[in-house]
């Protein structure tokens, strides 16, 4: 049987996932540098979805960062559910502003991943830092290659 290496795997996990992913494709996300244990999205912010304010409202920024998250801890081909998050908002969102998360798994074992995501605008300003855990399911996102994702190694 062969192996796909996890490259192949992490690509593959993350077009399905972004495949039925509508939530992000009403964002706008476009995701890149899709790599084991991490991903890149990109959105521009909308004149729609501002606060009160006139600035970009939170969940807006949030939403995309979540999504990187996703992708990045996930693409090991385990199901992995958000356990806990949290996020700061150091400096504010405004409409037209192009964001890139970058998501990065700091580590991880057989159950549980821990991943940071760093938000930041065109102009290189961080204006989202959100930090989150996963619980790795026994499930397997989809078949790749012949065999399961999560059959060829189980997580230390």
């Amino acid at each position: 049987m062969h192996i796909a290496d996890p490259q192949t795997i992490a690509e593959r996990v993350v077009d399905k996932m972004t495949a039925d992913d509508a939530f992000s494709r009403w964002l706008g996300i476009e995701t890149f540098d899709v790599a084991p244990g991490r991903a890149s999205c990109r959105m521009t912010v909308r004149a729609d979805m501002v606060n009160g304010f006139g600035t970009g409202h939170g969940g807006i920024a949030y939403s995309l960062a979540d999504s990187a998250f996703a992708f990045a801890t996930n693409n090991c081909g385990r199901l992995s559910v958000a356990i806990d998050c949290s996020v700061s908002y150091p400096a504010a969102v405004r409409p037209g502003d192009v964001l890139t998360a970058t998501a990065v798994q700091e580590s991880s074992s057989r159950k549980l991943a821990f991943c940071t995501v760093t938000v930041r605008n065109q102009h290189d300003v961080t204006v989202l830092h959100f930090r989150g855990t996963v619980y790795r399911t026994a499930v397997d996102h989809i078949p790749v290659l012949g065999h399961t994702l999560g059959a060829e190694k189980d997580q230390p």
